[in-house]
């Protein structure tokens, strides 16, 4: 048995971003419940270095949207990144789910091979589809939503290794 393009992408990142909002509905809830000025944790960080956890979600849906577009040779929309409250965060996950979701398998299987290239700050970087799926993407995908997951367990969020997994896929 073998896996597509498509499998081991589009539904996997809409899994990832389907917890996000649990994790972030969590911390709304626990903001709520303390009294805690929602700001507080949406521009918290895990070292002064590091971006804040509105900045890592925005990483992480950008990242998303960018996975789907270049596999699928399409433009990604462009988000302006100003969403700082929970509710615009949500707004935001949501927003790329949508647009992950209209996307169709033939769209993306077939792309192992296709050329990627990333604009980084140091300057272009090639990949081919594949590549750039398992050595870009997805790392880069479950870096920014485990340290989201960090910053609002350091700030007190009861969150668990589940909220993180989500529930069992159907089979």
């Amino acid at each position: 048995m073998s896996i597509t393009m498509y499998q081991a992408s589009v539904p996997v990142l809409i899994r990832g971003l389907t917890n996000l909002q649990t994790i972030i509905g969590k911390a709304q809830a626990h903001a709520a419940e303390k009294q805690i000025d929602p700001t507080v944790l949406t521009g918290a960080r895990l070292f002064p270095d590091m971006l804040p956890l509105a900045r890592q979600i925005h990483i992480v849906t950008d990242t998303a949207k960018g996975c789907a577009a270049r596999l699928a040779d399409v433009e990604a929309p462009k988000f302006e990144d100003v969403e700082v409250t929970f509710d615009e965060l949500h707004t935001r996950i949501q927003k790329t789910i949508d647009y992950l979701v209209a996307f169709k398998p033939e769209q993306i299987d077939g792309t192992e091979a296709r050329n990627v290239t990333l604009k980084m700050r140091t300057g272009p970087v090639e990949y081919t589809g594949l590549n750039y799926l398992l050595t870009f993407v997805m790392p880069n995908f479950y870096f920014h939503i485990t340290t989201t997951y960090a910053i609002l367990r350091h700030n007190g969020v009861e969150l668990g290794k589940l909220d993180y997994l989500g529930q069992p896929p159907k089979a």
